[in-house]
């Protein structure tokens, strides 16, 4: 069940996609959620789900964030995301004080085709901190971010294509492997690192009586020793798959996100995040948060739900 849902978007339609969730380093229950609203920008919720921040920077359809990230001399947590305005790539980082967004884009940095969904990886081997776009065409762009005058630039570094539509996708910083949803289709792991090329295997298909069409938002869910979880959603029944992170990412369950206290569940879910963290008394294991297609308080939100109720680390 989720147990609390933030703020609706400030556009109505189909506006909200994609969350991502950083983890305040010195304060959990402070922690944010990142959403993305494809009509307008992007917000900030905090874990009680109120709106902090709002930036009306463009057509933005999914987020990412890696922390632990050297900029200007400072340590900082980086936030990208994929804006279709103007097939850019945007680039911010978190003020931990006040938790909101910062514009540190050294320039317009726009995708050669035209930008979808999006993922960032960060290479165990180098430290090299990467951008994946991905496109309606099927194709992918990875492109490596960079300093430059205490802001960030990026470098293409490869191409992938695929044969239809791709949005959602997420990365294995730990075991450098690249998943992507080709919606239609099903999920499709390479590496991750720039030189792996375009070798790749099926992880789940369309129409194995658990994975529905559209497969949309993919998280990972870090256990230890490279266990834990690869989530996906599952748009076509409303439903979310769960397949191991280790291995051959063999199935483990399906779930829905029902009506908690004051909370309906969720439909047709686009983007989804995770982490494992304790955030403090509301998330003491962690947190599981979707998108949800049919918020019945008006416009589309974001719904949390307890991790430990849908798997145990």
């Amino acid at each position: 069940m989720a147990t609390i849902e933030t703020d609706p978007a400030p556009n109505g339609g189909d506006a909200d996609d994609d969350p991502a969730i950083w983890v305040n380093p010195n304060d959990p229950a402070q922690s944010i959620i990142i959403g993305t609203d494809k009509r307008g920008g992007l917000a900030v919720y905090d874990l009680s789900g109120k709106q902090i921040q709002y930036l009306s920077d463009g057509q933005m359809d999914n987020v990412d964030l890696r922390d632990g990230c050297k900029l200007g001399g400072q340590t900082v947590a980086i936030v990208t995301a994929s804006n279709r305005k103007d097939n850019s790539i945007a680039v911010y980082k978190i003020n931990p004080q006040t938790r909101t967004l910062e514009d540190v884009a050294t320039r317009k940095i726009k995708l050669e085709g035209a930008v979808y969904g999006m993922c960032m990886y960060r290479s165990a081997k180098t430290g090299k901190i990467y951008y994946f776009g991905t496109s309606k065409s099927g194709d992918v762009e990875q492109w490596e971010l960079f300093e430059s005058d205490a802001k960030v630039d990026a470098k293409k570094v490869r191409n992938i294509k695929l044969g239809s539509t791709v949005e959602g996708c997420v990365a294995d910083d730990e075991l450098g492997h690249f998943y992507v949803a080709e919606e239609a289709v099903g999920i499709w792991k390479f590496g991750a690192e720039p030189e792996a090329g375009s070798d790749h295997t099926q992880v789940a298909k369309v129409g194995d009586g658990r994975l529905f069409a559209d497969v949309e938002g993919l998280t990972i869910a870090y256990g230890k020793n490279g266990a834990g979880y690869l989530m996906a959603s599952s748009q076509g029944n409303h439903s979310y798959v769960v397949y191991r992170r280790e291995g051959n990412n063999e199935f483990v369950k399906n779930f829905r996100a029902g009506a908690g206290v004051g909370v309906d569940g969720c439909e047709e879910t686009d983007g989804i995040d995770v982490t494992t963290a304790n955030l403090g008394p509301a998330f003491p294991y962690g947190v599981f948060v979707v998108q949800d297609g049919f918020n019945d308080k008006g416009n589309q939100n974001f719904k949390l739900v307890p991790l430990q109720t849908i798997v145990k680390l």
